[in-house]
């Protein structure tokens, strides 16, 4: 008897329907499998049957044939267990009718047969939308995450009983509702706790404001990382676009918590100096998200940054400049989303206290030099801004003076942003960090004395192209912070200030 039911897998960031395809045929008791299935799903033999037999009922040995279509591709995903389920208690008539076939099923089995959570269901059901099926099958677990995708009906089971409870219609069947409620999660650094730094927090409003890279450097206990872990609060909202990006390429990773929906708050990943350049932009034979990725609309720290690998720092070029990773393998070349804020942090030396006023710096030039070396000039030149963070005195610590919030900065940011947004609405841009050359161009406004400017600090300094396209770029997100139209002469010499600091120190 042959049967046929869907399920899904991923690949990517995109949901694969999958068409599990079962014969079953008197001869000797076997079920084999075929259509490129990894080892978690081809251990879906011993799942399914166990938890089939558990859930109480009883299917005659026969020769069994699964096949996962299309067969080019790999499927690595143990949501096909209920598929796989659902197609052979259709091959052995325990369940009758085409209905099912409108359905995309995606669970894993336990050996009670009861359905648990998988990774991706957000992306698979935004196919099973696009591909027309009415509905998705998944567990209870997995309810809030499918229902983000509008127009699709999703149904809850808990276990295989159920399952044939709803499919055999001795059960009304009901899909879930969505609720209207949107949590909204609270991030609890704020920078009204940061005494002092009035450069460097002017610095991050105005990277904030413009999605762009900074890189800080300063002595030990300066504050880079109390400072960089307090960015995302003044970040603005992220769009329902957005955060339907984030949440997809979560819900692939595995990361999404327990039966959450929408993440509303964007990224911030710091990842260890250890970490591997696979780890970094993604890797294995089925690639998955890595750092980059993670960090999509939101922030990606990278704290002692000269003690991460070459491999590990220069993988990075391409996701900065391109907003995109693309990935080759044997099986498929992919293309992650990686369009990301870079914040790096570094000591100017080994010891970390080169041009500290009060402590002594003990190293070399020659051993400063090759430390900060390790950072090579190509990923200097896409940071946008560099920055010099002191420590912070204790006259400055004992001031009982009150700081500015975190949602007082977010609120200028936010007007910043809207600027942009209205002047980039026939753009797919979102900040003033994505404006390519052309449109760099075509749209920033630059008075004649403020190109002069320009003009000497590019000599001067011997900018590259690249760096002269990036201090514009910040230069007009002080403009628009200005409230201003064009960018001044004032706007200009601190968008080049922000530049200057941390060239000299690798000179």
């Amino acid at each position: 008897m042959f049967a046929r039911a869907y399920g899904a897998t991923t690949m990517g960031v995109e949901g694969i329907i999958i068409n599990v395809e079962i014969d079953c045929s008197p001869g000797l008791p076997c079920f084999d499998m075929v259509g490129l299935p990894d080892a978690a799903v081809k251990e879906a033999k011993e799942r399914v049957r166990t938890g089939i037999k558990n859930s109480g009922i009883k299917l005659n040995a026969e020769k069994v044939t699964v096949n996962l279509a299309p067969a080019a591709i790999r499927k690595d995903s143990a949501g096909l267990d209920l598929p796989i389920a659902v197609a052979l208690l259709k091959a052995y008539k325990v369940l009758q009718g085409d209905e099912m076939e409108k359905y995309v099923f995606a669970a894993e089995l336990s050996l009670a047969g009861e359905c648990r959570s998988i990774s991706g269901v957000l992306p698979m059901a935004i196919k099973a939308k696009e591909a027309g099926f009415e509905g998705i099958f998944v567990s209870p677990a997995n309810v809030n995450e499918a229902l983000l995708v509008d127009d699709l009906k999703v149904y809850s089971v808990a276990n295989v009983a159920e399952l044939v409870e709803y499919l055999s219609g001795r059960k009304e069947l009901r899909p879930a509702e969505k609720t209207d409620e949107v949590h909204l999660e609270e991030i609890e650094e704020d920078f009204a706790d940061v005494q002092g730094q009035f450069l460097a927090k002017r610095a991050f409003e105005i990277a904030a404001a413009g999605g762009h890279n900074l890189l800080m450097v300063g002595s030990p206990g300066a504050g880079k990382t109390m400072l960089a872990r307090r960015m995302s609060s003044i970040l603005p909202q992220m769009e329902p676009k957005e955060a339907l990006e984030v949440t997809k390429i979560y819900s692939i990773a595995g990361m999404l918590k327990n039966n959450s929906g929408l993440i509303t708050v964007r990224p911030f990943r710091a990842p260890h100096h250890t970490i591997s350049s696979s780890a970094m932009v993604g890797g294995g034979v089925i690639p998955r998200p890595g750092e980059v990725t993670l960090s999509h609309n939101g922030v990606l720290f990278l704290d002692e940054l000269p003690e991460f690998s070459k491999q590990s720092l220069e993988v990075l070029r391409q996701p900065i400049e391109d907003g995109s990773l693309t990935i080759s393998r044997v099986n498929a070349s992919l293309t992650y989303p990686s369009r990301f804020m870079l914040i790096a942090a570094l000591n100017p030396c080994p010891c970390g206290f080169y041009g500290d006023k009060e402590k002594h710096c003990n190293c070399s030039f020659t051993e400063i030099k090759r430390y900060t070396r390790r950072i090579s000039g190509p990923l200097l030149d896409r940071i946008d801004i560099h920055l010099q963070v002191p420590r912070v005195t204790y006259k400055e610590l004992n001031e009982s003076r009150k700081e500015e919030s975190s949602a007082e900065i977010r609120k200028r940011v936010e007007e910043a942003r809207k600027r942009q947004l209205s002047r980039f609405r026939e753009k797919n841009i979102v900040c003033n960090a994505q404006m390519s050359h052309a449109v760099l161009k075509e749209m920033c406004r630059i008075t004649k004395p403020a190109q002069n400017m320009m003009e000497r600090a590019f000599k001067e300094q011997g900018m590259s192209a690249r760096s002269y396209d990036r201090i514009i770029k910040v230069a007009q997100t002080i403009a628009d912070l200005d409230k201003s139209d064009i960018i001044d002469v004032k706007h200009m010499a601190e968008a080049i200030q922000f530049r200057s600091n941390i060239l000299k120190l690798a000179d």
